[in-house]
């Protein structure tokens, strides 16, 4: 069960009361991604969201502010996706105030000194190198691209080195101030709570803070048709390889329906990719497929980790797997499915930070939250035909992309492997 209020200001508030739990877990959702920039200013969304981190007027180095939550045993961080931003913190229900009125502070009153947003920019930059050093995250920043090209979509959340090195706090500040108000962001609370307590304590806080009109976010442009291969040539001990498909969007009727055939794809031990590719062929360690949902758009991605010289293999055994499942599935792998979708789901709601994050990320992007017991009556409706009609969507050979990472000097020979 959740509450929900909506301040004069239009900032949203959710809570979920967990009166068994010992933690209480607070989430900042702001509407502020790598959706929201042009390429020239490709990673401002991500900048931005390390410099609260450094420091703010209550608590102004970022010492006191790890100090002041880790002191007392709590945990916080923040991340920057596509479509959002978002500023955690997790601590016991004892210092729950000080915690929420330390990441309160981060969003309405940073320092914003010059002199650290240039120590963080090196630091981002070594976030960037040491993202293109692991050839499992450069694999996946390869399928983005192929699947959304020249543009936001496909773009590397955190920029590049040269797109991050001409961000100024000029734009810095001007974005915060478009972007960081309260139209454009959800608080999202769970734990040892009460939306009262809670609501007072938002308003008191938030009474100066003013609603604006955020910035557009960048509509995905698809239909490019074809299949298409990108290889990137690494003196690695193992392939990596991402076989990617056009999903759909995070709202879509079918979403359910797609989670259901992934889980017998490709998601756990007893899905069809790892019980064929480990357990059977021993092609792989690692191997799984996983969906991506998005406002508009989304992605079904194969992954998996082999011996260069079993890299062909792989990929004609993967796409044997996708033309299984368009001959169909039984009755007892949806059922299995299901049963393990809805098993996860009620482990990840035992959780604070799971459910603060549930709310939240449902409310920013859908403007609606689905409880819990509404997602498991959805998931108990999907029947075979359901999943026949999400496999005839987005199962198809005519669109799929594939990126490999590893010692291979061209593609050769893969393009007709792409075929089911």
């Amino acid at each position: 069960m959740h509450e929900t209020t909506k301040l004069d200001n239009q900032l949203r508030i959710l809570t979920s009361s967990m009166p068994h739990a010992s933690s209480v877990s607070m989430m900042i959702l702001i509407g502020a991604g790598s959706r929201y920039e042009n390429a020239e200013m490709a990673g401002l969304s991500h900048f931005l969201e390390h410099l609260p981190f450094k420091g703010t007027k209550k608590w102004p180095s970022a010492r006191l502010i790890s100090e002041t939550i880790e002191g007392v045993g709590g945990i916080m961080n923040a991340s920057t996706d596509r479509e959002m931003t978002v500023f955690w913190c997790k601590v016991s229900t004892l210092h729950f105030k000080q915690a929420f009125a330390v990441l309160m502070d981060m969003i309405l009153d940073p320092i914003l000194d010059p002199q650290d947003m240039e120590k963080e920019r090196e630091v981002i930059q070594e976030e960037l190198r040491m993202t293109n050093d692991y050839p499992t995250q450069r694999v996946d920043l390869l399928i983005d691209e192929l699947l959304w090209p020249n543009q936001a979509m496909g773009r590397d959340v955190g920029g590049t080195l040269e797109s991050v090195s001409n961000i100024s706090l000029e734009a810095v500040k001007d974005y915060m101030e478009c972007q960081y108000n309260p139209a454009n962001t959800v608080i999202s609370i769970a734990g040892n709570i009460t939306h009262r307590e809670v609501t007072d304590l938002i308003e008191l806080a938030t009474s100066h803070w003013h609603p604006k009109e955020p910035l557009p976010w960048e509509n995905v442009k698809n239909g490019f048709g074809g299949c298409e291969v990108k290889i990137e040539n690494r003196k690695t001990d193992q392939s990596h390889i991402c076989i990617g498909l056009q999903g759909i969007p995070l709202g879509d009727p079918d979403r359910y329906a797609l989670s259901l055939l992934n889980g017998i794809l490709g998601e756990g031990m007893s899905s069809r990719l790892f019980l064929n590719l480990r357990e059977e062929q021993g092609l792989a360690y690692d191997v799984s497929s996983s969906l991506g949902h998005f406002r508009d758009c989304g992605s079904l991605v194969v992954y998996c980790g082999v011996e260069p010289r079993k890299t062909r293999t792989t990929i004609s055994a993967i796409m044997q797997e996708f033309y299984g499942i368009t001959q169909g599935i039984t009755e007892f792998e949806l059922i299995k499915a299901k049963e393990y979708a809805k098993g996860r789901l009620l482990l990840r709601m035992e959780d604070s930070r799971s459910v603060a994050a549930w709310m939240g990320t449902q409310e920013l992007l859908l403007n609606s939250i689905s409880t819990v017991e509404e997602v498991i009556e959805a998931i108990d409706s999907v029947t075979e035909k359901d999943i026949e009609q999400v496999i005839e969507r987005v199962i198809t050979s005519e669109n799929i992309k594939t990126a490999i990472v590893g010692p291979h000097r061209s593609s050769k020979g893969i393009p007709e492997l792409l075929k089911f």
